[in-house]
């Protein structure tokens, strides 16, 4: 469970994408006193009990923890394989899943494997199958977020090859994946000019966790009210010297930018795996 939005992983499953229904029963009890949460009920007509914030606090601080050192065995997982993984956050229709199959087209010499994650149905793990490149879905249920325990489980059925780039779209949210450490090399936000300006200031802690921001459709600049250098400030304004770029995965205009940058994390990953090799 979630202790930051209450969200639950019981609905959770790792799909193979493969056209089929799936039914997830999700039970969530209001919870009673000692157990987590911030109120309780049945105390009689009218009385509403409040828990100590710490109770909240403490529930999170254990949950964060335990996917942290999850988080960490698929990052060392992944770094013996000498994979990068990259995390993929938004919220819903920033067009990710398409900058998502222009990048896997236009890459064709790089291998690349994606893990899927979504709420409910497996049209974007079709959408990526599509392309020729593996695919595992993930369907996180009534959970807003992917977690480690996910990520680990999806790693195992999709077991890239090594020096595979591995691409990681989360579900559409700007809250939560900023906690949530699925042993990542880096997370990107990609946002797009339909979204407003302010994003960065409504979701600081994302765009703080981040390391790249892809401002998408900018095809459509000229027709909305978007303030592309204000949008970079705001950006810098959370994360001093975060690299903002620009591209239209619709027209592929500042694509190449994009998979420049995915090239110097690679190579940035091959030279401290090696310098890791000579140490040891």
């Amino acid at each position: 469970m979630c202790a930051t939005c209450g969200c639950g992983d019981a609905g959770a499953a790792v799909i193979t994408v493969v056209p089929q229904h799936h039914s997830h029963d999700h039970d969530h009890p209001h919870p009673h006193e000692g157990e987590s949460g911030e109120h309780t009920h049945g105390h009689g007509p009218g009385e509403h009990v409040h828990l100590a914030p710490t109770e909240t606090v403490t529930l999170e601080q254990k949950v964060l923890a335990k996917n942290d050192a999850l988080a960490q065995s698929v990052r060392r997982t992944l770094a013996e394989r000498s994979i990068l993984a990259i995390n993929l956050t938004s919220s819903p229709g920033s067009g990710k899943t398409t900058l998502l199959e222009r990048t896997l087209r236009e890459l064709a010499d790089t291998p690349i494997a994606v893990i899927e994650g979504d709420q409910e149905t497996m049209l974007d793990g079709e959408r990526i199958r599509a392309t020729g490149r593996p695919v595992v879905q993930v369907n996180t249920g009534a959970g807003c977020h992917l977690d480690a325990t996910m990520m680990d489980r999806a790693l195992t059925a999709l077991s890239p090859a090594p020096g595979t780039l591995l691409f990681i779209e989360n579900v559409g949210n700007l809250v939560c994946p900023a906690l949530f450490d699925l042993g990542e090399h880096a997370k990107v936000v990609v946002i797009s000019v339909t979204e407003g300006t302010d994003k960065p200031l409504k979701y600081p802690h994302m765009f703080a966790a981040a390391s790249l921001v892809l401002i998408n459709k900018m095809d459509l600049l000229p027709y909305v009210d978007f303030d592309l250098e204000a949008c970079r400030e705001y950006a810098n304004s959370v994360n001093p010297g975060i690299t903002v770029l620009t591209v239209s995965a619709n027209t592929g205009a500042g694509m190449p930018q994009w998979y420049e940058w995915l090239s110097k994390q690679t190579s940035a990953l091959f030279s401290t795996l090696e310098e890791g090799q000579r140490r040891a």
